[in-house]
């Protein structure tokens, strides 16, 4: 006996939903269980003195006593990684705008500026950092646009080694480069672990 075409079209929906319910258990079971969040809530200041380019000079952003509310150039944030055991303090140190390659050939695309800001990573976890950390960091201007660091070694001074490698306890400090539009006002760095796939990143007001 023949299944009539409405039998096979029931059929072949029921498949189907089943097949969806299927694919979204399986979506729901291995998907992340962590939220991204961005933290802009320091732990301590970690600069005396840390001069910008890009609003008014820096300084510990808190009185003596007290934990800034916000972090700003000189703060140090809390950051976790993907894996256990992994986590840093990240500062921005210091950043200098307008910055020239060392080479004497490398520079800007028409209509843009290079910018350079130094972070501070510190290993407060019990594993190694490796990683390499211009690929977690942007920068955002005024309007919201983000904008991501470029390969430059300039006249700020020294940038990271690739990869960066931290035993647990240790510090490293380098500049990273930004190439942003030239009337752009960049307002805030970010800086996430991971290469920029770890859940949780620090924000900073630079001005």
């Amino acid at each position: 006996m023949r299944t009539s075409a409405t039998a096979r079209r029931r059929s072949t929906t029921t498949a189907l939903l089943a097949g969806g319910a299927l694919l979204a258990l399986a979506t729901t079971a291995c998907g992340p269980t962590a939220t991204t969040s961005v933290s802009t809530k320091p732990v301590r200041s970690t600069a005396a003195t840390a001069a910008t380019g890009v609003g008014t000079p820096g300084a510990p952003s808190a009185a003596a006593g007290k934990t800034p509310t916000v972090a700003k150039v000189g703060d140090a944030i809390a950051l976790k990684g993907m894996d256990k055991g992994a986590s840093d303090d990240v500062s921005v140190v210091k950043v200098v705008d307008n910055v020239q390659s060392t080479d004497g050939i490398s520079k800007p695309a028409d209509g843009k500026r290079w910018i350079a800001v130094q972070f501070q990573i510190k290993d407060s976890g019990s594993t190694a950092y490796s990683d390499s950390p211009e690929n977690g960091t942007t920068v955002v201007d005024d309007k919201g646009q983000s904008y991501n660091s470029v390969i430059a070694d300039t006249g700020a001074g020294q940038s990271f080694p690739v990869p960066l490698n931290i035993a647990p306890g240790d510090t490293a400090l380098g500049y990273i480069t930004f190439e942003v539009p030239t009337d752009a006002k960049i307002v805030k760095a970010q800086f996430t672990l991971d290469s920029g796939f770890a859940d949780q990143t620090g924000q900073w007001k630079l001005n």
